[in-house]
């Protein structure tokens, strides 16, 4: 989840910046017609032969489902950007639920390299149907070095956060992938040349106080499952401050379609040497994950191209929540008290850089 979930979240905040303007048609809304009056026939059944009175608990259950439609579409051409932006975004949450879960149980059997090779050829063979009309201008990049090195970091970031997955509880790992954020204020610092106040300094040592806590230090050493959440982490931030230098001049569609090639490309071999046969449930979950991250995908691209950042990334926290109780009622685990401290301590530095970096945007922006 930490992977998928940077990748994503990093190519949605950047698609207003020349994807949206040529977007293909599954980028863009439904066309939303104005309620109609066809239900009208349904107020004079009442009035109707006892027969057709009979009919009319069957005409009203087959009416139900259009009313319901014309009052949500009512309802949600009167919601705010960021009220779409949330349930957009909240609908990623839940179907990226379904695909950790997923690679979770697929993961205890098949090599995640497998699982990872067989998601980004199903995604990139969605990605390729939609940008057939403009497959040149998605492919076309001046950023070639620097697509392949966003890439590099997605891979890392993938197989170091599901690894993590795979073998600690779905809330640790969900947990210490929430620092990501904290190592993007040093990335800023490093190679953006960003000035950070003495606050957001605070707020990243509070942080990473808050995922030593997680990662439970002994005198046995650290686990070296929690350790590669906290790599994907880090690479996580490489895949936000790359994504930043690219937004100015490449597309979505660009970014995600050269993210596919180069990560099939590394895939190939390692998926080819280390290959096991699944089984038609393990076909279905795989299927079923490489679905729902695509949609994941779209979702939470829909989601930043529709409301503000800083309104949607507390949304983002819900993975918590989610993540415990897939992993409680489904894999029997039991989050310890000190994943909770620790998350507690991260999600409260994150809010308050993600509030400060708000701030700070704002004025730039007028």
């Amino acid at each position: 989840m930490v992977g998928a979930m940077s990748e994503d979240r990093q190519a949605g905040r950047q698609s207003r910046s020349g994807f949206e303007a040529e977007a293909p048609a599954w980028q863009e809304p439904a066309a939303i017609a104005p309620p109609g009056s066809s239900t009208a026939s349904s107020a004079t059944a009442s009035d109707a032969s006892p027969a057709a009175s009979q009919r009319l608990p069957d005409n009203a259950v087959s009416a139900a489902p259009g009313r319901l439609t014309r009052k949500f579409r009512h309802w949600w051409r009167g919601a705010s950007p960021n009220l779409r932006g949330s349930v957009f975004m909240l609908g990623a949450m839940l179907v990226y639920a379904v695909m950790v879960a997923g690679i979770k149980h697929v993961g205890q059997a098949i090599p995640l390299v497998q699982i990872l090779l067989i998601r980004q050829v199903i995604m990139t063979m969605i990605l390729l149907a939609f940008a057939a009309g403009s497959l040149r201008q998605a492919l076309h990049t001046d950023r070639l070095g620097l697509q392949i090195t966003r890439s590099v970091f997605t891979l890392a970031s993938m197989l170091a956060g599901f690894t993590a997955v795979v073998k600690i509880p779905l809330a640790q790992a969900t947990a210490i992938g929430f620092s990501q954020v904290l190592f993007v204020t040093i990335a800023a610092v490093i190679v953006l040349k960003e000035r950070v106040d003495g606050r957001r300094w605070a707020a990243t040592i509070i942080g990473f106080v808050g995922v030593l806590i997680m990662l439970r230090p002994s005198s046995d050493g650290l686990d070296i499952y929690a350790l590669l959440a906290v790599f994907g982490a880090v690479c996580g931030a490489g895949i936000t401050v790359s994504v930043r230098k690219l937004a100015a001049s490449e597309r979505t569609d660009t970014i995600l379609l050269y993210q596919g090639a180069v990560l099939i490309v590394l895939l190939a071999i390692p998926t080819w040497a280390w290959w096991q046969a699944p089984t038609a449930n393990q076909w279905f979950w795989i299927a079923v994950l490489s679905l729902f991250g695509t949609a994941g995908q779209w979702l939470i691209t829909r989601a930043y191209q529709v409301g503000e950042a800083a309104a949607l990334a507390p949304l983002d926290f819900s993975r918590l929540l989610l993540a415990s109780f897939t992993g409680f009622f489904f894999f029997a685990e039991i989050p310890a008290l000190t994943t909770w401290i620790g998350a507690a301590i991260v999600i409260g530095a994150t809010l308050y850089t993600i509030r400060k970096n708000a701030r700070i945007a704002a004025p730039a922006a007028t």
